[in-house]
């Protein structure tokens, strides 16, 4: 099944950058932007997470809450965000279950190779728990004025 806008998200509870543990309880009564993307320290993941970075204010403003998602180690994230300055934190899903969850792998085909990898997508889920809007197959130009847009057209 793949989740579409109006179902309910998956509940998680996975480690994240920080020291910490999140789960969706803890962004309960505000909105909240989950991005999935495939590799820190790429070249589109970069982008994509300087994108919401230079944004993060006006999410806040917008009482919304960024955490993004991938399968590289919290050592990995803490540094990749370190170098990057983003203020939001990272998930670390080396176990796989928050992509599963979320329908984000897929088998991917690169240099004649395949193998299974993460779609870049973003999730918008309200702070009763809901999916609002869903991306998948992101392209990273214009996506985080995009997400903001939704996000602010919330009622």
């Amino acid at each position: 099944m793949t989740l579409q806008a109006q179902d309910r998200a998956p509940d998680f509870n996975a480690p994240a950058t920080g020291d910490k543990k999140l789960s969706l309880s803890d962004f309960t009564g505000r909105t909240l932007v989950l991005y999935f993307y495939p590799r820190d320290n790429t070249p589109g993941c970069t982008q994509e997470g300087e994108a919401f970075r230079d944004l993060y204010d006006a999410f806040r403003r917008a009482n919304a809450d960024i955490v993004g998602v991938s399968r590289d180690s919290l050592r990995k994230h803490d540094n990749f965000r370190a170098k990057y300055d983003f203020p939001f934190d990272l998930i670390s899903d080396a176990d796989e279950k928050l992509c599963n969850a979320f329908g984000v792998l897929k088998e991917k085909n690169m240099y004649g190779r395949k193998h299974i990898g993460i779609e870049r997508s973003t999730f918008v889920i309200d702070g009763d728990g809901l999916i609002r809007h869903v991306w998948r197959g992101v392209k990273v130009p214009d996506h985080a004025d995009e997400v903001l847009a939704a996000v602010r057209a919330l009622d």
